[in-house]
């Protein structure tokens, strides 16, 4: 929690103390509006096929070092070009472009916590869907407040160590933890990302820590995503991730019982698709962001054993390309 004194800024400098009260600088300042899939949220279980509306302000909670969007998420408000798109527009927008849902992305968006309760609000009353892409950084009181309108998280586990939280994002993995749990006893529907970086948080046994607390906080069905490092922002003179060490990292995770985990940044192989954890066979398969395979029966089974697959919500048939 910040402490700010009359004329400070906070931490994430989109708050301001104005005579004892507190003020946002970032309220409806848009730095990004943009049609995309939701696979590139990423949600792969979440109205496959569909698309987002997504939208960004400025700022972030963390000072992650690796940031990958660290253009908008490091700056200040007034460093970045910004748009006041009032909360209404934004609905009217996504409904313009057939999008399922608003997603609040690119920067965090919880430090835009009062824009994303307004807009959801909204979105909800008109049919819209909404999705946090977030580092999950949040007091419960104030998740308490924008629950009732979130459909879906992708929450971004920066590792599965204090110190790294302490020493790199300038925060704490427990409330992190505490977050995601409770959007998922409270039925969103959450995804995980784990950026795997090399010298930082790609330890084997890290790896399996997190995996099994996912297990057994979160459930098995929870889908995992390892993504791959490329050099940004302070690391630009570190080397990208292995694609072995992706590749084993997703092989420790589904051994301790991560039924779905998929490798991201990692083109041209098959690990951003969905496979049956009963049979073993490909039941979505994706190229890029594009489903370009479908062996699922209506009602969210594998054609092939029967396997209940957990999909929230329809498939939309965006970017089709044929049977295999």
């Amino acid at each position: 929690m910040c402490h700010m004194r009359p004329g400070e800024r906070g931490f994430c400098q989109t708050k301001e103390n104005r005579d004892g009260r507190m003020y946002t600088l970032i309220y409806g300042e848009l730095t990004a509006m943009a049609v995309d899939p939701i696979e590139k949220k990423p949600l792969n279980h979440f109205y496959p096929g569909s698309l987002a509306f997504s939208i960004s302000s400025v700022g972030c909670s963390f000072k992650c070092p690796w940031c990958q969007n660290w253009h908008l998420s490091m700056a200040k408000p007034g460093e970045v070009a910004t748009t006041y798109v009032e909360p209404e527009r934004v609905v009217e927008a996504a409904k313009k472009e057939g999008c399922i849902s608003i997603a609040y992305t690119y920067n965090e968006p919880i430090i835009s916590l009062d824009y994303v309760y307004d807009t959801a609000r909204i979105a909800r009353r008109e049919g819209v869907k909404n999705v946090l892409v977030t580092n999950g950084y949040i007091s419960m009181e104030a998740l308490e407040e924008v629950l009732p309108y979130i459909d879906a998280a992708n929450v971004d586990w920066k590792a599965f160590k204090e110190e790294t939280y302490r020493r790199y994002c300038k925060a704490q993995l427990q409330p992190v933890l505490d977050a995601t749990e409770e959007m998922k006893k409270r039925g969103v529907h959450v995804e995980v990302t784990n950026l795997i970086i090399p010298g930082v948080n790609d330890d084997p046994e890290e790896v399996r820590a997190l995996a099994r607390y996912i297990v057994e906080h979160l459930g098995p069905d929870t889908p995992l995503h390892i993504t791959r490092f490329f050099p940004h922002y302070k690391f630009s003179m570190r080397s990208p991730t292995p694609i072995e060490t992706l590749v084993r990292a997703r092989e420790m995770a589904v051994e301790e019982g991560v039924k779905f985990v998929y490798v991201g940044n990692v083109p041209g192989r098959d690990y951003d698709s969905t496979f049956c954890p009963s049979c073993g066979k490909v039941v979505i398969r994706r190229f890029g962001y594009d489903i370009v395979g479908w062996n699922l029966t209506e009602d969210m089974r594998c054609k092939f054993c029967g396997e209940k697959i957990p999909i929230v919500g329809t498939y939309q048939a965006r970017s089709f390309l044929g049977w295999w």
